[in-house]
């Protein structure tokens, strides 16, 4: 993979194997597994590519097809959707919520995970109707919130769960 020199980052290239534009690259490569070719598209300011899919043959049946305008910005939509859906996974993985239904109207419980190597933790919180806060607490990345577990939080008067660790 040819490197980029410093400085360099913005400025479009439009080669055959290497295009970059709009805070992206694709770099067109051997495919070690085959005989074909593989294209990487990386997003500037990563080391690692976002996106890594089959490359075209060209015409001869053994360089790749060249990158042009066209597929560039195809690469470049499936790549920002990979990238999307990534980080749409990964906030449901982290984000957790429960409603809780009182006398006093709903109330909406979330669990936000921390996921620190030193010190991973959670912040426990709940929010009334209005969205005004009315507690937050720090429990252990392995708490699960459930509605039982937030009705049961709620009810306490947001006391620190005791299985909060």
């Amino acid at each position: 993979m040819q490197e980029d020199t410093p400085g360099d980052d913005n400025e479009p290239v439009k080669e055959a194997r290497r295009w970059r534009d709009d805070g992206w690259t694709a770099q067109v490569i051997k495919n070690e597994d085959d005989d074909g070719w593989a294209v990487a598209m990386t997003r500037q300011g990563e080391s690692e590519p976002a996106l890594v899919g089959p490359w075209t043959m060209g015409r001869d049946k053994k360089n790749p097809k060249p990158l042009d305008t066209a597929a560039f910005n195809t690469l470049v939509k499936t790549a920002s959707e990979v990238i999307r859906r990534h980080e749409q996974q990964r906030h449901a993985m982290l984000h957790k919520e429960a409603a809780v239904e009182t006398a006093a109207g709903r109330i909406l419980v979330t669990l936000d995970i921390v996921p620190d190597d030193d010190d991973p933790h959670a912040w426990l919180a709940a929010r009334d109707a209005q969205g005004e806060d009315l507690a937050r607490v720090r429990v252990g990345a392995a708490f699960k919130l459930t509605t039982a577990s937030a009705a049961a939080w709620v009810e306490s008067d947001f006391a620190r769960p005791a299985h909060a660790r």
